[in-house]
């Protein structure tokens, strides 16, 4: 086959296919050209999660009418002239590409006035072809509408993932940005309706707040940090505050935001021994350093960087981190592993940091929990499948997390919040098979916030959540008030319920609405079962143990781990060397 030289609009829509990725990277793209031009206020409108129109409103600097052309065509910047401003990089946009690669793919219109003149210009570019210029009354800054993304390009249009995580990708960029130009007036609508605003008054904690809640905002630590010309400043959350991914952790370097795997592992490090495994920290952090210290110009879509002292980086960023927990948490009790009579209960247990108590959550009847006065456990009798589990007689707590107990078998080891966590799964499953799940309502109505992708999520199983005994209706942009929880879990925390549904489902395909009640349910179980480290009282154990044995699956919980270890009486006699080694 000869070779040739590829058409024009062939080569601007191969281009495209590293810059645009998805709806998100004209967000983006277009957002980072907003913030270059010096803008206070951006306006970002979306519907049909981005495919159907995306709109940047700024009150930038603009683009004088004599340039607009040229500004839709390919490597046409003003933030650099030569090759060496490249490793002195100081804007977020550089490469001259975003304009042309999204005209290449959409219908684009560019509607824009510089401040020293007095009427604006239009432009539309429809599948990289350039259109009439126009004179047209607007305010100064500039307006992009980008319609019909990928209308040109079907195979990558079938490439997108779903409405919704489209949406949340589209919702969690913007969110970043606001938290890193807090003192930048962000307006996001999302399908007609108001997803995130801010003031714009410097207060990056006040954005935290919009996104996360008040006590949430209120619980996150500052960090502040300089070391000859670095600078780390931002927020991290206690050790208390956890998450079941990484998906919080938001790094941006120099203004941009970045994905580094070091600078993440960095973050994590200065964590070590302080978090449960399988938990991470709600972290967002700025980092500055001399523009010729990173080098940017990595990737056509700008997310990866490369840092010159690599190791210097890790380093910084994890003393930053570590001196922001200590300096704000309390040391930690230096406890024995083994108490006896009346000594005080363990430090820790499942989701808690160290030197604190597990989170005090209610077992089935509703009463009030914790380490002074333990929860009650309902006790369930009836005919026992004798095939499932034998019964039981109980020896004992060990360790404040598992429950020794006897068979006509053998030793049981017992899991106390895996144990729960079944018990607790299988009872509010048999109420809804009945459709009578007992609720009750709260004296105080709760305020729930969420961050606006988790807020789309949770509106997607209100109906869900109504079927399995919650009263939870929606209460302005991205807050939702609970006004009733299941029975089962009266006293348990409702915002822990509300955020555990959202919590792992971001990259999930599966339409959450059509998200099976069993798997929402065993996700609320595993947040209100009694945690590991939680002293039971002997009747509390002996409730459990029999809730346990009226299970129907009672040697798992509801996500598979086992709740019990069974020693044999023949493998303890040949332990003991009663039947001799085999």
């Amino acid at each position: 086959m000869p070779i040739r030289l590829l058409p024009d609009h062939v080569a601007s829509q191969i281009a495209a296919g590293e810059v645009i990725e998805r709806p998100a990277s004209v967000v983006k793209e277009l957002v980072e050209n907003a913030l270059d031009a010096g803008s206070k206020t951006i306006l970002i409108e979306v519907q049909g999660a981005g495919k159907r129109l995306i709109s940047v409103l700024d009150d930038g600097a603009g683009i004088p009418a004599e340039e607009l052309a040229l500004a839709v065509s390919r490597h046409a910047t003003s933030k650099l002239a030569r090759a060496e401003d490249l490793f002195r990089i100081r804007t977020l946009g550089f490469r001259g590409e975003a304009l042309a690669s999204i005209g290449s793919v959409s219908r684009m219109m560019v509607e824009s006035r510089a401040p020293t003149e007095t009427a604006g210009s239009r432009m539309v570019v429809e599948g990289g072809s350039l259109g009439k210029q126009e004179q047209i009354g607007a305010p100064q800054g500039t307006r992009i509408t980008v319609e019909d993304l990928f209308y040109n390009v079907p195979a990558r249009l079938k490439f997108l993932k779903t409405d919704n995580t489209e949406r949340r990708q589209i919702e969690s960029l913007v969110t970043r940005y606001a938290l890193a130009y807090p003192d930048i007036r962000w307006q996001l609508v999302v399908d007609g309706k108001p997803s995130l605003s801010t003031s714009g008054n410097g207060d990056r904690r006040e954005v935290l707040s919009a996104l996360y809640g008040v006590d949430i905002a209120r619980q996150m630590l500052a960090v502040d940090f300089k070391e000859q010309d670095y600078s780390i400043h931002g927020f991290i959350s206690p050790v208390s505050l956890t998450r079941a991914n990484r998906r919080e952790l938001t790094i941006f370097v120099n203004g941009r935001w970045v994905r580094d795997t070091s600078v993440t592992a960095a973050v994590l490090r200065a964590y070590h021994t302080l978090l449960m495994v399988g938990r991470y920290p709600i972290v967002t952090l700025f980092l500055e350093m001399p523009p010729e210290a990173v080098d940017v110009n990595v990737h056509p879509a700008k997310a990866e960087v490369r840092f010159r002292e690599g190791d210097l980086v890790f380093t910084r960023v994890q003393r930053a981190v570590r001196r922001a927990l200590l300096a704000y948490s309390p040391v930690p009790e230096l406890r024995p592993r083994l108490f006896w009579g009346n000594a005080p209960a363990p430090g820790g247990g499942e989701g808690s940091s160290a030197g604190q108590m597990a989170a005090e959550i209610p077992f089935p009847d509703g009463a009030g929990g914790g380490p002074a006065e333990p929860a009650r456990i309902q006790i369930h009798t009836g005919t026992l499948d004798q095939d499932k589990l034998p019964l039981l007689r109980l020896v004992g707590q060990v360790a404040a997390t598992y429950l020794i107990a006897e068979g006509p078998d053998g030793l049981y080891l017992i899991d106390q919040h895996a144990a729960h966590e079944r018990v607790l799964f299988e009872q509010l499953m048999a109420q809804h098979s009945q459709e009578k799940v007992p609720a009750q309502t709260l004296l105080e109505p709760v305020n729930v916030v969420l961050p606006p992708e988790k807020a789309r999520l949770l509106e997607d199983q209100l109906d869900t959540l109504r079927h399995l005994g919650f009263d939870v209706e929606a209460f302005g942009p991205n807050t939702f008030t609970v006004r009733a929880i299941p029975a089962l879990i009266v006293g348990g925390d409702p915002e822990a319920a509300l955020n555990v549904v959202v919590e792992d489902f971001e990259d999930d395909e599966t339409p959450l609405a059509s998200a099976n009640e069993a798997r929402i349910t065993a996700r609320i179980c595993k947040r209100m079962a009694v945690k590991g480290g939680q002293i039971l009282s002997v009747e509390e154990q002996q409730a459990l143990l029999r809730s346990l044995e009226a299970c129907q699956s009672p040697r798992t919980c509801p996500h598979g781990r086992p709740t019990m270890i069974h020693l044999s009486a023949d493998l303890l006699e040949r332990q003991f060397g009663r039947r001799g080694a085999r």
